[in-house]
């Protein structure tokens, strides 16, 4: 959990790279060892630092292996939607007014622009396999 002004989000609602480094700090930015003084920028009591393994919590929202192959055979088996059929015939056309036309025949199904964004790169993926194969 993470406070921002009485707001809470969790974990899923992170952008990625909130998910990878749980410091605001760039990466790579090792701080400073402590002064032991009381007062001052780098204050407090000198410990050893110990380098801690990573918390299997920072994989949430990771695609593993199984997941995409279990999908992968899904699709293979069940195939597209009626919808997904529609975007890859619009999409097969390829002039600019159909690509937009697809985002729009994704966005009116799936609820939001970045999912019919998401729909669309991968339906235009879908149709070059399709040209690669034949």
């Amino acid at each position: 959990l993470k406070v921002t002004s009485t707001v809470l989000l969790f974990r899923s609602q992170l952008p990625s790279t909130a998910i990878e480094q749980e410091t605001m700090a760039k990466a790579g930015y090792v701080k400073p060892a402590s002064t032991g003084m009381a007062a001052g920028l780098n204050k407090g009591f000198i410990v050893t630092r110990r380098e801690l393994k990573q918390k299997p919590s920072y994989r949430h929202g990771r695609k593993g292996e199984r997941v995409s192959l279990v999908r992968e055979v899904a699709r293979e088996v069940v195939g597209f939607a009626p919808y997904e059929r529609r975007m890859i015939e619009l999409i097969k056309i390829g002039s600019a007014s159909t690509f937009k036309r697809a985002l729009k025949l994704a966005k009116k199904r799936l609820g939001t622009h970045r999912r019919g964004t998401k729909k669309r790169n991968e339906m235009s993926e879908a149709v070059a396999a399709m040209r690669r194969k034949a």
